[in-house]
């Protein structure tokens, strides 16, 4: 009887193999070409980063040379890079050439359109309204610069200090001093923000009748 069973359990792992074995060395070399494409994939990524790496270092040490004809030509493939970390920060860098040549307007569409990159993490989304901002202020209202700023101008924001600021600015602009001092007094205690600023916000505050020292609390309207 054992000798039945056995050649019975012989004659079904036969059937199955016939029925399936053929099924299943294609579903196994399908897998491993699968995932050796994924790791060509993935190397080759790695190598692309690594070039792209190269070439931005080049373009910076470049700009600080002044070569901005040199930087612009690397910078230029790398503001189309699939690395949102590169990408950004090559179109924030050709916005800031364009600034330097003088075209306002052209470094202010660039800085807009990263700002609406949703693809970007929110920092350089961030840097690039303030910066199109401080670019265009003289061309905007008051009333524009509260607006486009308002996310950004308040205490623990990273981008604190220039976004209080202008905004600052901008209320004295419309006529608000107690908001304008409020605003520089929470910038004079906010330890984020960079010294040199909140030095400069403490004297603001004062100039339009609020005391930095009784740490009011900024309110943009």
């Amino acid at each position: 009887m054992r000798e039945v069973d056995d050649e019975l359990r012989r004659d079904q792992a036969m059937g199955l193999w016939r029925r399936w074995g053929r099924i299943a060395i294609v579903a196994i070399v399908v897998g491993l070409i699968a995932f050796g494409g994924w790791l060509f994939w993935r190397n080759q990524q790695y190598e692309a980063r690594g070039v792209e790496g190269e070439q931005m270092a080049q373009s910076l040490q470049k700009l600080e040379a002044n070569d901005v004809t040199g930087a612009t030509a690397l910078l230029t493939p790398l503001a189309a890079s699939k690395t949102n970390g590169y990408r950004a920060t090559a179109q924030l860098a050709l916005a800031a050439t364009a600034l330097d040549k003088g075209d306002v307007d052209g470094a202010a569409k660039r800085y807009a359109a990263i700002a609406a990159d949703t693809s970007l993490d929110q920092p350089f989304r961030d840097l690039a309204i303030i910066r199109q901002t401080a670019a265009e202020y003289d061309k905007l209202t008051p009333a524009q610069v509260v607006d486009r700023l308002r996310p950004l101008a308040v205490p623990g924001n990273s981008f604190f200090g220039s976004a209080g600021e202008m905004t600052g600015i901008a209320y004295m602009r419309m006529g608000k001093p107690k908001v304008a001092g409020t605003m520089f007094a929470a910038m004079a205690i906010d330890q984020g923000v960079p010294e040199a600023m909140r030095s400069r916000a403490v004297q603001l505050a004062a100039a339009n009748g609020v005391d930095a020292t009784q740490a009011p609390r900024a309110v943009v309207q």
